[in-house]
């Protein structure tokens, strides 16, 4: 699923320097606010602290699925929250690692897949978003990643995330090629969208520079990698969430934040654990 991200993984930061994360956590924060339990790091003493402090920070634990580099990750760690990155690129962590080592922070990253991640107690909130969820091809992939966040969403906590549309893949972007020519790398973009399985591809050729602290070294060497997203609709992203047993609770788009459109070409959506019993003594 994410043999993709190997090359890639060391330019990912520069290429994607269009997306303001801030804005982005803003957003996330806004949906936990709003709809979830967890909270920013709170000092518990005494007697509280006896009682619940196990709880609670399974409470607050925010997890980032498909976390990549953990620029997000460490933004909300910044914030306050005590913050999971797990993703199943290595080269990716790597980045992520580097990041938290120069913030000083004590994030923890597990390589994992998503599908079939394991942790040692629930968390409050499940994040997902830069349409990791639409690398899943299948609908029984879908259902497993939803069924396994169920299984480790403590009780009434949420899942934020977000997917690309068919509508992004088939009207817009499909059968287009993207280029970005900068001084330390470049890239060619090639789409290929498949009507019938809706699934797009992206051969993506990298061209990185050799010794990018050397502006006198103009050696480049190439790259090549595959990615494919497959193109799904609200409503049944929704399904497949409600097929896992998770409480539908809001969509957006994640443009605008404002309502879901025919034209929509990235959805933000927060649904919810339902069923499991709140422990005594936490609110």
């Amino acid at each position: 699923m994410y043999e993709s991200y190997r090359s890639f993984a060391s330019v990912y930061d520069e290429f994607m320097d269009g997306t303001d994360y801030q804005l982005v956590a803003d957003n996330i924060q806004d949906m936990i606010t709003r709809y979830g339990v967890s909270k920013p790091s709170q000092k518990r003493t005494g007697a509280s602290e006896a009682r619940d402090v196990l709880l609670a920070a399974e409470k607050n634990l925010v997890v980032d699925l498909a976390c990549g580099t953990g620029k997000l990750t460490e933004i909300l760690a910044d914030r306050g929250y005590d913050v999971m990155g797990i993703d199943l690129s290595e080269e990716m962590l790597g980045m992520a690692l580097e990041r938290r080592d120069k913030l000083r922070h004590r994030t923890l990253y597990l390589c994992q897949d998503m599908r079939e991640f394991e942790l040692y107690g629930t968390a409050g909130t499940f994040i997902s978003v830069g349409d990791s969820i639409n690398y899943l091809l299948t609908d029984e992939d879908m259902v497993k990643l939803f069924t396994r966040v169920n299984t480790f969403l403590f009780p009434r906590g949420i899942f934020v995330f977000d997917f690309k549309t068919l509508h992004l893949y088939r009207d817009v972007i499909g059968d287009r090629t993207i280029a970005e020519d900068r001084e330390d790398c470049s890239f060619i973009w090639d789409n290929w969208f498949d009507v019938e399985t809706r699934i797009n591809e992206y051969d993506l050729s990298l061209f990185i520079k050799e010794n990018r602290e050397d502006e006198s070294d103009n050696l480049f060497r190439k790259y090549q990698e595959i990615h494919r997203q497959r193109g799904y609709t609200l409503d049944e992203i929704r399904s497949f969430a409600e097929r896992a047993g998770l409480t539908w609770v809001a969509e957006m788009d994640s443009e605008t934040m404002g309502p879901v459109r025919e034209d929509s070409e990235k959805i933000l959506c927060v649904v919810r654990e339902n069923g499991k019993k709140l422990p005594r003594g936490i609110v």
